[in-house]
Formats: structure tokens, C-alpha cells, sequence
């Protein structure tokens, strides 16, 4: 590791200098996957011109599809030939038959081996459907087949939300071969959206051990998205844990961390600049530092001292823009001046000092939301705000959100419609013996997806109704790139884009309101905010542009950072209670639970987190509010909302 490092500028080792692995950060993971790619196929080649067998190591998981679209797109036009290429996957569920859409097997094939020239021979992945009683001797063989191959040359690994690298959960030795191991609790929540519920995941799985994963001559690991800033944090920053089981790879000579910029958003280099370099104090990270000095001490903002700044390696922006007492004014300013009660701009008012414009009042307002439901779960009090202060608000619905609707939903309503008529317009039985055919991971028939969308948009009517707004201002795009039946997401097209931006140049509207979810770029709101992004960037020269402002909320991963937001909008008791009934008309949804917190319903962590948000407020300082939603301004033509 520290012969890595060394190659390094002395400026850059300085920057670095909490960092234990060698790591690159990259815009986006789609220019990080054709990196890892290139190393990858630039590693076969030098094997081929050698003579020798190119012994690969392969992950799964959203990290690596772009890496393998990347091979693929070699292979077939820049003839890079896998023949002489032999790979070992990381892991596999058990028990789980190799043609269900959630395999490992079912994965490697779908997204590379179906499309390149390597023998199947050549493939090795765990078996998922071996009696249990032969597990230990297949494993202690996978081992075996590895030292024949050579050992593995390069080893490519995502990370989980634990910690864990292949299924080498927190726990795991640093010298665990091959084996079967039970799968953390977090491990299965994160999992239950590919299942459609944590009760169809597999509580075990067959993974290669950490001291195998350690044995490999170069290692890759990649994470992409703000899901995955903390632990990568931890992984990176923090001491050998077996607690979280990548802080092991410290130990290895020759592991190189690929990430991108949402992923990196935790590395001290990164979140607080200040304590590794010099920085150019503008406002925006004066106002960073402030706030995460008051977090830090626990003061509110108006409390910080000089001295509070001087041992906290702030100094250097007391000199230049303090004392304390200017500084606290300042930061307090700013955020005073983004809290405002009226989201579309207040009529007849000075707005020198609010976030948003008092012209043109009203105004028309366009709302998109990636599935049904996520408005109301994110904005539903600004939502309610707007409709009541006299706004015109359209919604778009950009998908579907049909694989989120369980079974048994559809079967209710199925009842019901029996009940409400003798011809339905729809094959009821149909649908009935698609269900009762349809096996554990089978993907719905056309005609299931067909009746669970019309659920989904049923319920965001109801909530549109109960707010107010409309059915003639509501939109369903249903984007194509989701119509897949599957967790797995096609690539953008103009069907997608295109009747983003018609529906914009047809409404011509003031503000627009987005998800701007930097998570998994492979994920359904990180793909709608890609693709309102790219409609912008063809209507980039309309007129009207000229007076529209683009406002980001964030889905129900995660708030934005205080320090990033440029509106606050208080919701009252009343207001709030008022989002979870317009919530509540989304009931197919009513019973999901948050991803990674098996005890709390998602519609609950919504509600949690815009308490927590105004708490934030009043510990720094700012006025008692029930509940606070928070908003970016994505500022055109910039590619990043800061």
C-alpha cells in the first residue's frame, strides 16, 4: 500500500493522508466502469501476447454492470477475444435455482458471458443447488479449482451496506476460505426489493472467503451512489474492523478503491477539505464548515466561538472572513433566508431576501415523480403548500411502479372488480392463472404489469385528489426503460426523454420540482433524474427556460446535507398529518418497509425524517418547527445541483 502512495505528488499524499487505500474518484460511474474495463481488457491482452490463461475474479451486483456492458461493447467491436479468459464469481445465494431472475448465475449470463466468446468450461460460479450435505466439498473444490486455474490475477468486488465483500459478512476472518455463511439482517433488506419482499430472500448464501478474496495478485473495488458513501468511508478512513470485512483489503498490497463522486462524498478529502488543504473560502463552504463545526461541538450557530474555530483547523477562514461573531452572522443569515413557507414565491412581497421569486404569482409548477408515491412521501407538505397558495400544480408520474405492488393487492382488486361487474374489461382469470402459475422469481406476464400499473396510478389520482389537484394536470409517462418485469433497468432512450420534454414545452412552467437521487446510477430515480436532466439539455435554448427554476427534493434514502439547501419549507402539525393521508391513498405502498431498516415502514421513515430535519434546524439555532422538507436548486446548465 504504501508503495502506491508513493508515486503520488506530496500534495496529493497530503490530501490522501487519512486514506488507506489507494483510491480514484471519477465524475460518474460510467466513465469509473470504462476505466475498470480498460484494466481489465488491457490484463487480458498482456496474458494473451504471454501465453498464459487470464484468471478473473467477478462480482455481481449493480457495481459491475456498467464494467461488464464495457466488455461486452470490446468484444463484439474491438474484437477483444475472452478464450483464453477463466473466472471465479465471488458468491451465490443458496438455496436458489440457477434460471431464477435473482441468481448470480442467472446474472453473469444475462449481463456477460451470453454476449463474449468465453467456454463455458472456463465459467465457475457457486452452486446454488447442491444438497447442503455436499456444500463443505464443493467449496473446499471451488478452492482447489482456483490454485489449478494459477490463482486469480485480478479480483473486481462491490461492497454492501456491512461492510461485507462477497458474502463475507461483518464477522468474517480474515482467513475464511470458501464456505457457506448466513446473511446479515441488513444484507436481506437490501435485497427484499429484488425479491419483492424479505421473506423471498435467501437467509444463506456460498461465498468465496475473505483469505481467498486476499490471495488474489490485484483487487478492484468499486461503489457507486450516496448509499454507499459511509461505509466506503469506513472501509477506506477507519481501522481493521472484522466488523465491516473490506477494511481487511488495508492488508493487501495491491487493492485500488474505484469510485465515483457521490460514493467519495464521506472521505474526509472531500466532506471537510479544510483539514487536509488549503481552500478558497467562498460562501457555500463557509456555510459547510460552520455547520459542521456547530454538529462537531453540539452549539447551535450563534454559540461558536473564536476559539471553537482556532482548535477545530478552522483558523485559516477566521483570519480571512472572521472573528466568530461575523462568520455566525453570516451562516445564520443564509439559512434564515432559505426557510420560507411559501414555496412558489409570495405575491406582492420584497423576495430579495426569500428563496423564491414573488413573480409571476401565480405560478405554474410541474412536479415529477419517479414511481407513484414518491411526491407525497417527499414533498407532500410543499406539494399541499403550493395547491393551497394558489399555484396551477401539474404532476408527472414518470414510471410505472407496477413490480412494487405485491401479489395479494392485485388479487383484492381483482375480487372487487368480480363483485363491481360481470364483463370486466380486462381477463381476470387470465390474470388469476398468471398469479397462480407464476413460481418465486418468475417475472409478471404483460398482463399482470398491465393491471399493477393501473393500481399504482389509481392511488396517485386518489392522493392527487385529496390534495387538490386536478386529474387533467396529472401525467403518466410510463417510461419504457422500466417495462422490464425485473429489478434490472434498460439503458435510456428517446422514448423516455422525448415525452419528458414535450410535456415541458406544454406546460411552460415557473419552477419544476425533480427527485435528485445520486444513488445507484443503475437505479430507477437516479435514471428519471438522468432523464429530466437530458430533456433540459435539449430545451436548453427555449425562451421560457429563461424564467423557469428547477428545485431538487431527495426520494426517501436520504435528506440533503443543511449545509447544501437553498429552500426550507416548514410543515406545520396539520400540514403533516395531511401528507401521511395523502400517503395513505398510496396503499399498495402502505406496508413497505424502509430498505436496510426492517422495522420501520417507508411511509414512517418519511414522515421521521422531516422531524429530524426541522430538529437540525433548532439545534442550530433557527425557529421550532413540527417538521421541515428540503430543496436544492439545480442551477442550468450545470451538470451538479452545487
Amino acid at each position: 500500500m504504501e508503495n502506491l502512495l508513493a508515486n503520488l505528488e506530496v500534495k496529493e499524499r497530503l490530501e490522501r493522508k487519512y486514506e488507506k487505500l489507494l483510491t480514484n474518484v471519477y465524475d460518474n460511474a460510467e466513465i469509473a466502469s470504462r476505466k475498470v474495463a480498460q484494466t481489465i481488457a488491457e490484463l487480458i491482452r498482456k496474458k494473451n501476447n504471454e501465453g498464459k490463461p487470464c484468471v478473473l475474479g467477478l462480482a455481481t451486483g449493480s457495481s459491475p454492470v456498467g464494467v461488464y456492458r464495457e466488455l461486452v461493447r470490446l468484444h463484439k467491436e474491438e474484437g477483444l477475444s475472452f478464450r483464453n479468459v477463466i473466472t471465479f464469481n465471488l458468491d451465490e445465494y443458496y438455496p436458489i435455482a440457477r434460471d431464477h431472475v435473482q441468481s448470480y448465475w442467472y446474472f453473469m449470463h444475462e449481463h456477460l458471458f451470453n454476449h463474449i466468446d468465453i467456454p463455458a468450461e472456463n465459467i465457475h460460479i457457486p452452486d446454488g443447488t447442491i444438497p447442503e450435505d455436499q456444500v463443505y466439498e464443493f467449496c473446499q473444490d471451488y478452492e482447489m479449482s482456483i490454485r489449478r486455474a494459477g490463482g486469480i490475477d485480478l479480483q473486481i468486488l462491490g461492497i454492501g451496506r456491512t461492510g461485507h465483500i462477497g458474502f463475507n459478512e461483518p464477522g468474517s476472518g480474515i482467513n475464511s476460505p470458501t464456505r457457506m455463511v448466513t446473511l446479515d439482517s441488513l444484507t436481506i433488506a437490501d435485497a427484499a426489493g429484488d425479491f419483492h419482499s424479505a421473506e423471498n430472500v435467501p437467509r444463506k448464501a456460498i461465498t468465496m472467503g475473505v483469505g481467498t478474496i486476499m490471495q488474489a495478485r490485484r483487487i478492484i473495488l468499486m461503489a457507486w451512489g450516496e448509499k454507499k458513501a459511509s461505509i466506503v468511508q469506513k472501509a477506506i478512513e477507519g481501522p481493521v474492523l472484522d466488523a465491516v470485512p473490506a477494511t481487511y483489503l488495508q492488508k493487501h498490497s495491491n487493492t485500488e478503491i474505484i469510485l465515483d463522486k457521490e460514493a467519495a462524498a464521506e472521505l474526509i478529502r472531500f466532506k471537510t477539505p479544510w483539514l487536509v488543504r488549503e481552500v478558497e473560502w467562498d460562501d457555500r463552504l463557509i456555510r459547510k464548515a460552520t455547520l459542521w463545526l456547530c454538529e462537531k461541538l453540539n452549539k447551535s450557530i450563534l454559540k461558536l466561538t473564536n476559539r471553537d474555530y482556532n482548535d477545530n483547523s478552522l483558523g485559516d477562514m477566521v483570519v480571512k472572513h472572521g472573528p466568530a461573531y461575523d462568520i455566525n452572522l453570516q451562516v445564520f443569515n443564509m439559512l434564515q433566508k432559505s426557510i420560507t413557507g411559501w414555496p412558489g414565491g409570495k405575491p406582492n412581497a420584497d423576495d430579495s431576501q426569500r428563496p423564491e421569486r414573488a413573480k409571476p404569482y401565480p405560478k405554474k409548477v410541474l412536479v415529477f415523480s419517479p414511481h407513484p408515491g414518491d411526491d407525497m412521501l417527499a414533498m407532500g407538505g410543499t406539494i399541499n403548500r403550493l395547491v393551497q397558495q394558489g399555484h396551477d400544480v401539474y404532476v408527472a408520474y414518470q414510471t410505472s411502479g407496477n413490480i412494487a405492488v405485491t401479489d395479494d393487492v392485485v388479487l383484492r382488486f381483482i375480487y372487487f372488480t368480480e363483485n363491481l361487474s360481470q364483463n370486466p374489461p380486462i381477463d381476470l382469470d387470465g390474470i388469476q392463472r398468471d398469479i397462480a402459475d407464476k413460481k418465486h422469481g418468475d417475472i409478471d406476464s404483460p398482463q399482470v404489469r398491465q393491471l399493477k400499473t393501473y393500481i399504482r396510478e389509481a392511488e396517485a389520482r386518489l392522493a392527487c385528489d385529496f390534495l387538490g389537484i386536478p386529474h387533467n394536470h396529472i401525467s403518466f409517462l410510463r417510461m419504457p426503460f422500466y417495462e422490464t418485469g425485473t429489478i434490472k433497468k434498460s439503458p435510456l432512450t428517446g422514448k423516455d426523454i422525448n415525452p419528458i420534454v414535450d410535456l415541458m414545452r406544454q406546460i411552460k412552467p415557473h419552477q419544476i420540482y425533480a427527485a435528485g437521487d445520486l444513488t445507484d446510477p443503475h437505479g430507477t430515480h437516479r435514471k428519471c433524474f438522468d432523464g429530466i436532466t437530458k430533456a433540459l439539455d435539449i430545451i436548453k435554448e427555449d425562451a421560457w427556460l429563461d424564467d423557469c427554476r428547477v428545485w431538487l427534493y431527495h426520494g426517501t434514502w436520504k435528506e440533503w446535507d443543511v449545509a447544501d439547501v437553498d429552500m426550507a419549507v416548514p410543515v406545520s402539525p396539520e400540514e403533516l398529518r395531511k401528507k401521511r393521508t395523502a400517503i395513505f391513498r398510496h396503499s399498495s405502498q402502505k406496508e413497505v418497509m424502509f430498505p436496510g431498516t426492517p422495522e420501520m415502514e417507508i411511509w414512517r421513515f418519511a414522515i421521521e425524517r422531516n422531524r429530524d430535519t426541522a430538529r437540525k434546524y433548532d439545534n442550530l439555532g433557527m425557529a421550532e418547527y413540527e417538521a421541515i422538507e428540503l430543496f436544492v436548486e439545480y442551477r442550468l446548465p450545470e451538470s451538479r445541483p452545487w
